[in-house]
């Protein structure tokens, strides 16, 4: 049994240890996952320097974004060793904010649903031209995959910010070098109900060159001209 005295000095001791334990908590790097905390004005200063390291952090190798849509949720698994490049791109895209109020802006039904214009026409300058270079191909487009689109072909090296899902088994594009970067695990019937009325109306993809309108207008003039577009209202990243 202790005495009073040696029962003082045990109690200051653990004191100290828990004190000590509760500062290095506070100094903690934060999750690989977690976006900075930052005041809106920083995202978005943020969101118009491409170039920061921000946007060159290292994916996790199996990550999951969480996409909450107008039209339900649903996530895709990305690995970063089915393309590293591509997925530190979109990881930290993902996770900086960038696709916030965004539109699909391309959806044909049975085929794709494309996105990654900015609603900010500032946003969409900054980005202009940003381009990745090749990951190696992975191009077998069975249906819940998704990878960036490019200007191709023959201008391969043009990945930036706009990504597509498979709604079908689509093998007439893996003769094209895209990388796949992973699989819808959770929402395929979300992504299949995506407004497709306006199909290639409404900015179209990359090579059709109808994209300067939004890129310009941002969501002013997608809601104006195609307001049943349907919207990503955020994302959230999780580990897997």
């Amino acid at each position: 049994m202790l005495i009073p005295r040696e029962s003082l000095r045990l109690r200051r001791t653990l004191t100290i240890i828990a004190g000590a334990l509760s500062l290095s908590a506070c100094h903690r790097a934060p999750p690989a996952d977690t976006t900075p905390s930052t005041s809106p004005a920083a995202a978005h200063a943020l969101l118009l320097d491409p170039a920061n390291a921000e946007f060159t952090r290292p994916a996790p190798l199996v990550s999951r974004l969480r996409f909450e849509t107008s039209k339900g949720v649903f996530v895709l698994e990305l690995h970063r060793d089915w393309g590293p490049l591509g997925a530190d791109r979109l990881y930290n895209l993902a996770r900086l904010g960038y696709f916030t109020d965004t539109r699909f802006h391309r959806v044909r039904a049975a085929y794709i649903a494309q996105w990654g214009l900015h609603g900010d026409s500032a946003v969409n300058a900054a980005w202009r031209g940003r381009y990745l270079r090749d990951d190696p191909p992975r191009s077998r487009n069975t249906r819940g995959t998704f990878a960036f689109s490019y200007e191709g072909p023959g201008r391969e090296s043009t990945r930036n910010t706009q990504i597509y899902v498979n709604l079908a088994d689509n093998p007439k594009n893996d003769t094209e070098p895209f990388t796949v970067l992973g699989t819808v695990v959770e929402g395929m019937a979300v992504l299949d109900s995506l407004y497709s009325g306006y199909g290639e109306d409404a900015g179209s993809g990359v090579r059709q060159g109808k994209q300067g309108p939004l890129e310009r207008g941002g969501n002013a003039y997608m809601d104006r001209e195609f307001p049943k577009l349907d919207r990503i209202f955020r994302v959230v990243i999780s580990l897997h």
